[in-house]
């Protein structure tokens, strides 16, 4: 399970390791927090020569790579570590915020817990995060609702066959280009965002009418008995046709930017 965590209002890309109960946490997003550096990538490069001349410990070895999404929207692997290795890297970059994240980490840790025991605080959390990016209420429950709706549908998807990570963004991106004639790079480009979540920057008119459109993909997928990647993308192109039919098209509308 991957998602976006906050940090003073920054995100760092996370994954949850359901069969070992484990966060883990992308190196390149926490080293740009840390160091503020205008290309974090370069910086954990060096840092990691650096480390392994003065100190004889190659990094690499207490990271893994996993699949992440990454500016351009598509998923890319990059250097990720849990907590305990997170913690080794962080003490090799000064910073004064370091340990402010360290607590930052534990809470990360002891949340989740509290979240496994009762989900509906893993909703509540959302909530705090989407107040703190400025959200009205208004807002945020239509992007609830609009999650429920989107967690419907991909459900949907796991029980007729669809397993990849590429083939749910390759189904997303055919009802999102349908009803509004942008991929979703295209639609997150013309929002100036890179590697933020569309839906945390959509308007409430944008959210309402791609839950419309992806409810319509789930009750025509239903119906017909979709299986697989090419019967559910047929779905989707119907689903979200018929949302652009009841007369919203992205053309007719402003641009909202958040």
């Amino acid at each position: 399970m991957s998602n976006i965590k906050l940090f003073e209002s920054k995100q760092v890309r996370t994954h949850w390791d359901e069969k070992t109960e484990t966060w883990f946490f992308s190196v390149i997003d926490v080293v740009g927090i840390l160091t503020d550096s205008s290309n974090p990538r370069d910086y954990w490069f060096k840092m990691k020569r650096r480390v392994k001349t003065e100190d004889g410990f190659e990094l690499s070895t207490i990271c893994r790579q996993l699949k992440m999404k990454a500016s351009d929207g598509k998923l890319r692997e990059t250097d990720v570590a849990d907590t305990q290795s997170l913690l080794r890297i962080i003490q090799s970059i000064p910073s004064p915020k370091a340990e402010p994240f360290k607590q930052w980490l534990a809470k990360v840790g002891y949340e989740r817990m509290q979240e496994i025991q009762d989900p509906e605080m893993s909703l509540e959390r959302a909530r705090e995060n989407w107040q703190k990016l400025g959200r009205s209420e208004k807002w945020i429950q239509q992007r609830m609702t609009g999650q429920e709706t989107r967690n419907k549908l991909t459900d949907y998807w796991k029980e007729s066959g669809v397993q990849k990570s590429d083939e749910f963004a390759f189904l997303t991106n055919i009802i999102h280009q349908e009803w509004t004639g942008l991929t979703v790079k295209d639609h997150k480009d013309l929002k100036g965002l890179k590697s933020q979540n569309l839906r945390d920057h959509m308007s409430e008119a944008e959210l309402i009418f791609t839950a419309l459109a992806e409810l319509s993909t789930r009750q025509i997928a239903e119906t017909e008995k979709a299986k697989g990647v090419q019967e559910n993308a047929i779905a989707g192109k119907k689903g979200a046709k018929l949302q652009k039919m009841q007369g919203w098209h992205w053309s007719k509308k402003p641009e909202i930017k958040w």
